[in-house]
């Protein structure tokens, strides 16, 4: 483990977190909950029938203690589930609606989070993105102040570590979102006992090519600036502006960003999406996510292609946020 898991271990033991997998049958995740209800991390708790589980468990060599089992078929608290999701749903579900929504795992496992029985929930292993997130919006949703969610990733390399942001959700952000992503990308890079130096991104470093595009971003900067004047933040910059000093210097001498970036706010989703897939290819970076930002409690997404020691850390990244 790197630094940087060592010291999320260090903060989420002994709190007593219970996080939800709602892919109980799957054996990536298994193997990760047994992980981590075996070390005291946290408690799992996986979501399917019970014989399923632990046929599968027993399959896979995975003991299976410490970790709870729900059944949304079976589960004894269901009635008490379906009234809260149709009053938070506030005339948009009836009680029949309710009774099927809820045998959906994704949303039976949201419930749990939404009703304080968990305080995050993983998923995304066997599911796609909107599987994940469309719960969590409906019935989480954005924290105050937040209109949007968005999703960052972790880079990590030795002693290195960046926000990248965002990589996941948002396709076209305006000066508005972007501003909100930057923001919320600072509050995530603290989390990590990262010093935000958030750099807005484009092909334009101020003002050296004009465009709706860059402007969209020269805006964004204008924005996050006056609702968080204390933030080390700025842009327009192409990335080595933000990253190299010397060039920093050069294309950006007045600048609060000395090339010393570490939090990075990409123009739209493809730009993002592209951008950590190359520095986790060509430069050996890890890239941990991604972590959903603005909601009211914390829901993340893994992807499908993912692994065991993925899902082990994601796991311990939305008990970090729960805390």
């Amino acid at each position: 483990m790197t630094n940087l898991w060592t010291t999320l271990t260090e903060k989420v033991k002994g709190n007593d977190l219970r996080i939800v997998f709602p892919e109980g049958q799957d054996e990536r995740i298994l193997r990760a909950a047994s992980r981590l209800a075996d070390e005291g991390i946290l408690t799992p708790i996986l979501i399917g029938a019970q014989k399923e589980i632990e046929t599968t468990a027993s399959k896979v060599n995975v003991k299976l203690d410490g970790c709870d089992i729900l059944d949304p078929v079976t589960y004894d608290q269901m009635d008490e589930l379906v009234a809260t999701f149709v009053e938070r749903r506030n005339g948009k579900a009836t009680e029949e609606d309710a009774r099927k929504i809820l045998l959906d795992e994704n949303y039976f496992g949201t419930m749990l989070v939404y009703t304080n029985r968990a305080q995050g929930l993983v998923s995304g292993a066997a599911h796609s993105t909107a599987d994940t997130v469309r719960p969590a919006l409906q019935i989480i949703k954005t924290k105050a102040g937040v209109k949007k969610t968005s999703g960052v990733f972790i880079m990590v390399r030795d002693d290195e570590k960046y926000v990248f942001a965002d990589c996941a959700i948002n396709i076209s952000p305006d000066s508005q979102d972007l501003a909100e992503i930057a923001l919320e990308s600072a509050k995530t890079a603290q989390m990590f006992d990262v010093d935000p130096r958030v750099a807005m991104l484009s092909f334009s470093t101020k003002g050296s090519a004009k465009s709706p595009e860059t402007e969209k971003v020269a805006e964004a900067v204008k924005i996050a600036k006056e609702q968080a004047p204390e933030l080390t933040l700025d842009g327009e910059f192409q990335f080595d502006a933000a990253f190299v000093p010397a060039v920093a210097k050069s294309k950006a001498p007045d600048s609060d960003i000395k090339g010393d970036a570490n939090v990075f706010v990409f123009p739209s989703l493809e730009a993002g999406n592209i951008g950590y897939k190359i520095a986790q290819r060509l430069g050996n970076f890890e890239a941990v996510g991604p972590i959903l930002q603005g909601l009211n409690a914390p829901v993340n997404d893994l992807s499908r292609g993912c692994n065991e020691e993925d899902v082990y850390k994601l796991a311990l990244i939305t008990a970090g946020q729960a805390l």
